[in-house]
């Protein structure tokens, strides 16, 4: 699948007013604690934004061998980006940098197609944010802006929000957030729709 369409078409396809936003999970973990904070992001876009979360759980390492025709896992990944506005990534810190398997994925979405069109991802809008350990997921975010600036990816104006994990945490799994952080992530949402918006008005 190809991204021919406007923003202002998906929009219309889409639902006629509201512009969609894929989340992307950086961790495959069930209990994630950047899934449930991707969860209170998409509370934050209620009313604003059709908002779909990225099921890529099945995609292989990227083997260059393998790349055309695309497997179906890949394909679907490609297809979801394609039709959406903007990309809100949510990363957790492996090593002082991103997960592998995140890594890889965006290493798929950066390939052209068969039919020889541009990757999906180029130019799509895009924000970050992330779960992870006292440095606030600073490096994962740091590793990730030169991959993003070469994708020509427009980075909403707005920090990209980290949330600190405590032990407390590890222990019962759950994702605990302070005001502070649920409006940082709110504002990133805010900024996310504006340069979706802006996008429209120059198409």
């Amino acid at each position: 699948m190809t991204d021919t369409m406007t923003t202002q078409e998906r929009i219309s396809q889409n639902d006629g007013s509201l512009p969609t936003v894929l989340m992307i999970v950086g961790s495959l973990r069930k209990q994630s604690f950047n899934r449930q904070l991707a969860e209170v992001a998409a509370t934050t876009l209620e009313g604003k934004a059709n908002v779909r979360m990225l099921d890529w759980k099945d995609v292989p390492i990227f083997n260059q061998d393998d790349e055309f025709p695309a497997p179906k896992p890949v394909a679907a990944a490609r297809a979801e980006v394609a039709a959406a506005d903007g990309l809100w990534i949510f990363t957790p810190e492996y090593n002082h940098g991103v997960p592998g398997p995140l890594q890889n994925l965006l290493d798929w979405l950066s390939r052209p197609l068969e039919d020889g069109a541009p990757a999906v991802i180029l130019g799509k809008n895009v924000t970050v944010s992330g779960a992870g350990g006292m440095n606030c997921v600073r490096d994962a975010f740091a590793t990730l802006i030169p991959t993003l600036n070469f994708l020509k990816m427009v980075i909403a104006p707005s920090s990209f929000t980290g949330v600190p994990l405590a032990r407390e945490n590890f222990m019962d799994n759950k994702l605990t957030m302070g005001k502070a952080e649920r409006d940082a992530i709110a504002h990133q949402g805010e900024m996310l729709l504006s340069n979706i918006a802006l996008d429209i008005q120059v198409q």
